[in-house]
């Protein structure tokens, strides 16, 4: 069942890919508006996810030396993914950078992304199905953003919008993969999920910390900083309550 769960969870995740269609019936300014609010509210989720269930109960399996050790590896780990491979995180749904390798090279760092989701996914089911369920709902609020951002960027790079959209359906569908190998590896060695939580804890605060806010932090009106606020603290009271 835990398979079956994990396997759902990721389908659904891997079909938010073509919410980039979104970007055709939007007008531009608009959806920027929807992004901006999307990402404080992802940022909340992940950060809850981290520290109100992933790192808690890896305390309960393991030693809290070797749980924040490796929070802290895992970290360093999506710090090294995103400097190395140029896993690209873009939050608007235009990105200026070199056309011709950007759209290959950011098919490629997602596709990464999502197997490690489905890794992340699957460890979660085995634990226990609510944090199964905290887990994937954290990684659907900020796939829904990031896919946006991703379609643009595909569309930018002179892919066609019906290319954009199969290109980023077949990267996300690296997620069902990451999920099989994840449940193999789970049934194969069962400490695999001591390790697996706390380092999803630390890649989750780094997507917070150093994308996420950093882009939230952009804004110079009052107002809307204030409202970004509201939604990050809304996203931290859900994921508490759950």
């Amino acid at each position: 069942m835990d398979l079956i769960y994990a396997l759902t969870a990721t389908l659904i995740v891997s079909l938010i890919s073509l919410i980039g269609i979104l970007t055709l019936l939007i007008k531009k300014r608009y959806l920027n508006k929807i992004l901006f609010f999307f990402i404080s509210f992802s940022a909340g989720s992940l950060l809850g996810s981290a520290f109100f269930h992933l790192i808690p109960e890896s305390l309960e399996e393991s030693n809290s030396a070797f749980v924040f050790q490796s929070v802290i590896i895992g970290f360093v780990i999506f710090f090294i993914l995103e400097k190395i491979l140029h896993w690209h995180h873009c939050h608007n749904n235009q990105c200026e950078e070199h056309k011709q390798i950007l759209g290959f090279q950011n098919l490629a760092g997602d596709a990464l992304h999502n197997f490690i989701d489905g890794l992340i996914i699957m460890a979660a089911f085995s634990v226990d199905f609510n944090l199964g369920l905290i887990t994937t709902l954290s990684v659907i609020t900020h796939e829904i953003p990031q896919e946006i951002s991703d379609f643009g960027v595909l569309v930018y790079s002179g892919f066609s919008k019906k290319k954009a959209l199969l290109y980023n359906f077949i990267s996300a569908l690296m997620a069902i993969l990451g999920t099989l190998i994840g449940y193999f590896l789970i049934i194969s060695t069962a400490q695999i999920t001591q390790w697996l939580l706390p380092l999803t804890a630390g890649g989750f605060i780094y997507i917070a910390a150093s994308d996420l806010i950093p882009e939230i932090n952009k804004e110079k009106s009052l107002s809307k900083s204030l409202l970004s606020l509201l939604f990050f603290l809304l996203a931290l009271l859900i994921i508490r309550a759950i």
